[in-house]
């Protein structure tokens, strides 16, 4: 739901990682680009409200003063929308073993 949700407000290069058995904190992690800080800061307080309407509760927004990293931790499933250049300097994916940001960007535009 959260993936189809953020494809529909227009993020950019959408991932998402398993990580069972490789983490405690949730089940799945969604990393996402916005075009803009204006754009980062909307998709995450507009997925806040989605969230609510599906019933889940306790949802924490971190970053949104700035809106370069905004993270939203909705309990399973943490979701971390980022203006481009930042999602590329700290490049989440290689993190969790997944190809660089660039080339994962360069495979979903085309």
């Amino acid at each position: 739901m959260i993936v189809h949700y953020l494809d529909s407000k227009k993020a950019q290069n959408i991932i998402t990682v398993d990580l069972a058995g490789k983490s405690t904190v949730a089940d799945f992690l969604v990393i996402v680009s916005g075009t803009s800080a204006r754009q980062v800061g909307s998709m995450a307080e507009l997925l806040r409200v989605e969230l609510k309407k599906h019933s889940v509760e306790n949802i924490h927004i971190e970053g949104l003063p700035q809106c370069d990293w905004v993270l939203v931790d909705a309990g399973d499933v943490i979701v971390h929308v980022f203006r481009p250049e930042i999602r590329a300097f700290y490049n989440l994916e290689k993190m969790w073993g997944l190809d660089s940001f660039e080339e994962i960007s360069k495979v979903t535009s085309s």
